[in-house]
């Protein structure tokens, strides 16, 4: 790693790469991988043999603010929101597996919301 990063960000990298070891993305079994910051959450379906992103969904979508009345990206509810149109998008690619790559985050909050509703809507991971 490089000398000039912060304390933070190797412990955020460290934890990134002790997740991202074990899940591993195919054309079958896409990895689900999720980035969340302070105003929005994304999550994207990613074949990691040909190095394509299959299907994506953000809490930024146009049609997420319009359609679905969200107000604001960066909580629970737009996390069950993004969660629900990932599962859709996947769904219209005829994608019904994944593997969830959480990253560094911990499997709470946003994190969990976007997992439980993208189950909901038809992944199975």
């Amino acid at each position: 790693m490089a000398d000039n990063i912060g304390i933070k960000m190797r412990r955020q990298l460290r934890r990134r790469h002790h997740v991202r070891r074990k899940v591993r993305g195919n054309a079958e079994r896409p990895r689900l991988t999720v980035f969340r910051s302070s105003k929005h959450i994304y999550a994207q379906l990613i074949d990691d043999d040909s190095g394509v992103t299959l299907a994506a969904a953000s809490s930024s979508a146009p049609g997420l603010k319009k359609d679905g009345g969200l107000k604001y990206g960066g909580n629970i509810k737009a996390a069950k929101a993004v969660g629900k149109l990932l599962a859709e998008n996947a769904k219209g690619k005829g994608i019904t597996k994944a593997a969830f790559d959480r990253g560094h985050y911990r499997y709470h909050g946003r994190i969990k919301a976007l997992a439980d509703a993208a189950r909901e809507g038809g992944l199975q991971f």
